[in-house]
């Protein structure tokens, strides 16, 4: 039972959507942007019940 290709590359992509959220969330800290870092804190928290259920749907189709 191996997972389908295409959940797998969308599963990766958002982990990397999700690295590039936080480096900028950090990097407009930094700066003192605080406007921005709430933006990008919501898209990293939109992304995760994406990623979830991304995860689900893989799942209950390999079952």
């Amino acid at each position: 039972m191996r997972p389908s290709y295409v959940n797998l590359i969308m599963l990766c992509g958002l982990l990397m959507l999700n690295i590039i959220f936080t480096q900028n969330m950090v990097h407009q800290f930094f700066y003192q942007n605080y406007g921005w870092v709430l933006i990008f804190c919501f898209l990293n928290l939109l992304l995760f019940p994406i990623g979830i259920y991304i995860y689900k749907h893989d799942q209950k189709g390999m079952g």
